[in-house]
């Protein structure tokens, strides 16, 4: 499994981030993203805490891990200036906490995410065609969630995807350590939201194309 959405308790996870990283191997995890949700308050503090734990995890562990955030109920318009600060500090992946229909997420985050470039759109809920069109011009990948509400949108998500042409990427969005799922679950997942088996093959392609790009990113970690 190649999972790019997971919390540590550096937001609202319960575990440290070795202890999370290790489950993860545990239940063959190829590589695991941190994504702790972040806003103006602590971006700085979150991300060079992953930063550091993530050097650290990868000279011990075959685990791969990705330092990244989620930026997490920003205004739209101050979400271009978040992921500037984010790359600059050196986050190596990016994700942006999309129009859930569970949560109360201002409108207009999804289309300022992609417009931002940023790496996955998470749980975009009710996507529009135009913002899903756009995500395929830009590269910004969609997610198919394992996550318990988020995941009431999963088919409209894929199904918008696969009409324009977006990529689409799965994670799991894990608080705690049931959250982590096998590879076989993951198709599970991105069969139940309606893609033919073929199609879900893809996705875990792109999650494999996603991760290669983070490990031109972080070299020598």
């Amino acid at each position: 499994m190649i999972d790019f959405h997971t919390h540590t308790l550096l937001s609202d996870g319960v575990l440290v981030p070795s202890e999370l990283v290790r489950r993860a191997e545990n239940i063959g995890y190829r590589a695991i993203g941190l994504a702790d949700h972040i806003d103006s308050s602590n971006l700085e503090m979150v991300l060079k805490a992953v930063l550091k734990v993530a050097r650290d995890l990868n000279r011990f562990q075959n685990t791969f891990v990705i330092p990244g955030i989620e930026i997490t109920h920003a205004p739209p318009r101050q979400i271009p200036e978040l992921v500037d600060e984010a790359r600059k500090l050196g986050a190596v992946l990016v994700v942006v906490h999309g129009e859930s229909p569970v949560e109360p997420v201002a409108a207009g985050t999804n289309l300022a995410a992609i417009e931002s470039g940023v790496d996955i759109l998470a749980h975009p809920g009710f996507i529009n065609d135009t913002e899903a069109r756009l995500a395929a011009q830009k590269g910004v990948r969609l997610e198919i969630t394992a996550r318990h509400g988020h995941s009431l949108t999963n088919g409209h998500v894929a199904k918008t995807a696969m009409q324009v042409g977006a990529k689409l990427v799965i994670n799991t969005d894990s608080h705690t350590p049931d959250n982590l799922i096998t590879r076989a679950r993951a198709l599970q997942v991105l069969i139940g939201a309606g893609l033919a088996e073929s199609h879900a093959e893809i996705v875990l392609k792109n999650n494999q194309e996603l991760l290669e790009i983070c490990r031109r990113r972080f070299p020598g970690s």
